[in-house]
Order: structure tokens, then C-alpha cells, then sequence
């Protein structure tokens, strides 16, 4: 599949979609937790708002919308969530199902967010790049 799609385009793809997630997330009002210039296209981390219980907004992911996303590990573990977009998964489809999903199980719990406010985000800078 590498082959067929070609190393640059590939690595566009990763590229693009991880900016587009990023750009959904910010419009969230979510923190981002790498720095800029040490955030990888394909894993995305970020902060975990205060007052949001990191387990059940990743059961209600995954049991919910069949979406598998990271916990921190170590010193990061209920701090941060880690959201993987690699390879195949790495679609417009999938930052969409990621940014809606994820809206819906934070405002169950509690978190005030634009309705639709990532979404937005991601299909603008989708279409701007």
C-alpha cells in the first residue's frame, strides 16, 4: 500500500489530517500537549480538561463509536489522551468521527464546547489545504 500510494503523498496525508485534528481539537477549547515543533502528524496528545474522567470518555469512545484512543502512560497517565491516525485510519472520515465522537462524550461529561465547533475546524483547514 506504501508503494502504490508513494512515500510523499503518504506522508501529505498523515500531514494533513494530523493538522486537521489539531485545528478541531484547538477549536474545542482542548490544550494540545507536545510543543510546537516536537508534535508527530500521525499522534496527536492532549490534555485531558479538569473535571473530565479520562476512562469513561475512552469507554464511551470505544463502546460507543467502536474509536480506540490512548491514555497517557507514566508520569502522563490521566493527564493527557493519545489519538492515533496511521496508515489506513488516516482519512478526513476518521478526524470527523474522532472530533464528533469525542464532542459528545465530553459534553456527557460536563465540558462546555461549541456544538460542531471541531468539526467546523477540521473541514476548513481540510479545504484550505
Amino acid at each position: 500500500m506504501v508503494l502504490e500510494e508513494g512515500m510523499a503523498e503518504r506522508i501529505k496525508r498523515h500531514q494533513l489530517h494530523g493538522d486537521a485534528l489539531k485545528a478541531g481539537l484547538e477549536a474545542m477549547g482542548l490544550e494540545l500537549h507536545a510543543q510546537e515543533g516536537h508534535r508527530l502528524s500521525m499522534l496527536t496528545t492532549v490534555r485531558i480538561p479538569s473535571g473530565v474522567d479520562d476512562a469513561t470518555v475512552r469507554k464511551g469512545l470505544l463502546n460507543g463509536f467502536n474509536l480506540e484512543i490512548g491514555g497517557g502512560l507514566g508520569p502522563l497517565k490521566g493527564l493527557v489522551w493519545r489519538i492515533g491516525l496511521m496508515g489506513y485510519s488516516s482519512t478526513p472520515e476518521n478526524v470527523l468521527l474522532v472530533l464528533a465522537s469525542l464532542e459528545k462524550m465530553l459534553t456527557s461529561e460536563g465540558y462546555k464546547v461549541e456544538p460542531g465547533a471541531g468539526v467546523k475546524a477540521a473541514v476548513e483547514y481540510m479545504k484550505k489545504h
